[in-house]
């Protein structure tokens, strides 16, 4: 599982991360994301999830948070940003820290 990535996506927005040599897997909504996310979370240590996809399944991710891997990220789609990922990342650094040092909002 050394140095795996992956990232799961609608086809677009997955197709520059094939280009940089990472595993894509394309879903084109939440339950096929979930489906495919079951199967690749076993052999990758860093997944990249498209935010329209990662929202819907913030309950589900949950259950990632308990180990060390793999690390799952929430990055912009081709349609940019919800500001999801973000959020992630600030509550991921809060419970880690007890404090926000990145965003101070």
């Amino acid at each position: 599982m050394t140095g795996k990535i992956a990232i799961i996506g609608d086809g677009d927005s997955i197709m520059v991360f094939r280009a940089a040599g990472v595993a894509t897997f394309p879903a084109e909504n939440e339950v096929k994301a979930r489906e495919v996310l079951r199967k690749v979370a076993k052999d990758y240590q860093i997944i990249f999830l498209t935010e329209e996809l990662a929202k819907p399944l913030t309950e589900f991710l949950k259950r990632f948070d308990e180990e060390p891997y793999p690390v799952i990220l929430s990055v912009p789609s081709k349609n940019g940003s919800t500001g999801h990922g973000t959020e992630l990342l600030k509550s991921a650094m809060e419970r880690a820290l007890g404090v926000d040092i990145l965003f101070n909002n």
